[in-house]
């Protein structure tokens, strides 16, 4: 029996809450839903007798990402529609050629938060039935039909061991590019036409000054609590493992959603994170850390004229104001993350269904795009889930070749990341299932 829908997801903190909303949904309205990551090894099944109707991906640049996601899980399918999770943009990448969509990628369905992105896709060259406005899934935990799903501050504290009679500060970071070594800085600027390098360096230094500010800060008040809420691209770092170490009071938290952190925070940072846009859903304040200038070209642009704090003084004043004005216009916001009656999660659902029930909108497979199965990724994927389920270390395993070594512990570092346990989703999903009527 064929699968109605296989929806494809990278980064477990920030998407499975929602495709999970998304999927309780549509198998509430008698539809079978299967979710999958992307580094998950291959299904033979999902090419033959489960096959998918219509496929869910995360993102969907190019004619490269229709292959990678689309042909080499599921094979030809004329029927995908892209969550398109990466929206916030800079004004420089706005206008280029890789965020605007490559190739067939024109003819899947690009699913749009706002009307601002789809004014700019449909400039770029896609046909406005391709690029609907459905409003951001993610933001629906934040709307009063949601109020009671996330644990209060004192639930949230006595989960993670902090004080729920202490103050609460939270910093949401995107030092995604910190972390990376200067290969794979490389390695995505070939991928992507643009020189990351200066970002990369920027991300560094500004982690490092943010990092000596949170120090002289919590060392001067003892009695609050940071926790520095890590992006999911962000790498586990020595910088940050020895602030906790030396500050009792600085905390490393990635688990449970950003939404949740926001809902139980007594004051929030943050960096250049498009979860800006779920504080102000939460109707919420926030304070712009900028210790160090961002390139206008990859500065996203609702970040444009926002208020910004400088120096640590600042940041040190910020910290002790209690309902500080929110640093981005709410038109800016709202342009990027349509605020309507209906529930998001409703609207996608509504879409999903109508691609399922209508003929194909375009075909992805269209010439000149020549699929091709890529052979040695299947097996280096079977290969690395097996060692994870043995949790055994490619470094380790494969200690007589270091190109190797490192090949397969990176990727094996992204399976872990991305890894979440059937025991989690079951929880999850028993705490969301009440707010889907």
């Amino acid at each position: 029996m064929g699968l109605d829908f296989l929806i494809l997801y990278e980064h477990v903190v920030r998407e499975y809450e929602s495709i999970l909303l998304l999927k309780l949904e549509l198998e509430r309205r008698g539809y079978s839903v299967a979710i999958h990551q992307l580094l998950d090894r291959k299904k033979l099944a999902y090419r033959l007798w489960k096959k998918p109707r219509v496929l869910v991906s995360s993102c969907m640049y190019d004619d490269e990402a229709i292959n990678s996601h689309v042909y080499n899980n599921v094979g030809r399918c004329k029927k995908v529609v892209n969550l398109h999770w990466e929206q916030m943009l800079s004004d420089t990448q706005e206008e280029g050629d890789w965020f605007n969509f490559n190739g067939n990628a024109k003819r899947c369905v690009q699913t749009c938060w706002g009307q601002l992105t789809q004014n700019r896709l449909v400039a770029h060259g896609m046909d406005k039935k391709n690029c609907p406005v459905t409003g951001a899934v993610m933001m629906d935990f934040l709307r009063p039909e949601f109020e009671g799903y996330f644990l209060s501050k004192k639930e949230l504290c006595q989960k993670y061991g902090l004080d729920p009679d202490k103050k609460l500060l939270l910093y949401i970071s995107s030092f995604g590019y910190a972390s990376m070594t200067d290969q794979e800085v490389k390695e995505l600027s070939d991928m992507a036409g643009e020189d990351f390098s200066g970002f990369a360096r920027t991300n560094k230094l500004s982690m490092e000054q943010t990092l000596d500010w949170f120090d002289r800060y919590l060392e001067a008040h003892p009695d609050e609590q940071l926790v520095y809420r890590r992006h999911p691209s962000e790498w586990k770092c020595a910088a940050l493992e020895q602030l906790a170490q030396r500050r009792p009071n600085f905390h490393i938290i990635f688990a449970d959603s950003v939404k949740q952190w926001i809902t139980a925070a007594d004051q929030i940072f943050i960096w250049m994170s498009t979860a800006i846009a779920e504080v102000y859903f939460a109707r919420k304040s926030c304070h712009v850390l900028r210790p160090v200038p961002i390139e206008h070209q990859f500065d996203p642009v609702i970040y444009k004229d926002a208020r910004c704090v400088t120096s640590y003084e600042e940041f040190e004043k910020a910290a002790a104001e209690k309902d500080a004005p929110f640093p981005i216009d709410s038109q800016i916001i709202e342009g990027y993350f349509d605020a309507s009656d209906t529930p998001a999660y409703l609207r996608m659902a509504d879409l999903l269904e109508q691609v399922y029930k209508e003929p194909p909108r375009d075909d992805p497979f269209a010439p000149p795009f020549r699929p091709h199965f890529n052979l040695l990724k299947y097996v280096a994927l079977l290969g690395v889930h097996m060692l994870f389920a043995l949790r055994l270390p490619p470094k380790k395993v494969f200690f007589f070749c270091r190109p190797l070594a490192d090949f397969a512990q990176r990727i094996y570092g992204y399976v872990e990341k991305a890894y979440i346990s059937p025991a989690d989703v079951a929880a999850m999903e028993a705490r969301i299932r009440p707010f889907v009527k």
